[in-house]
């Protein structure tokens, strides 16, 4: 996927409403994870991602900052993010709990 023309999200859009449920893309444009939710708003905001499993099950619940993600929305309007974490990498982070 090229995401060299997709719209970076603001500051104000990167909300839990935004940002719920969209693909997490790492290295080589593999989908490395989920956006679970979100604990609080703007890019000091948490991002909590699950990571492996399969339909939601057996997935790892791993938190980062959004500003060190590259949040953005495609040619049809559907929000994704980019890391250069690969998902072994997010796999090896702490578990995040609520």
């Amino acid at each position: 996927m090229d995401h060299s023309k997709h719209v970076r999200l603001s500051d104000i859009e990167l909300t839990e409403h935004n940002l719920k449920g969209a693909t997490v893309y790492g290295a080589n444009n593999e989908k490395v994870g989920t956006v679970a939710h979100l604990h609080g708003v703007g890019r000091s905001a948490r991002v909590v991602i699950d990571v492996g499993g399969f339909l939601g099950f057996g997935a790892k619940s791993v938190a980062v900052s959004a500003s060190e993600l590259d949040i953005m929305r495609d040619e049809s309007g559907t929000v994704h993010a980019v890391t250069t974490w690969t998902k072994d990498q997010l796999k090896d982070m702490p578990e995040h709990t609520d």
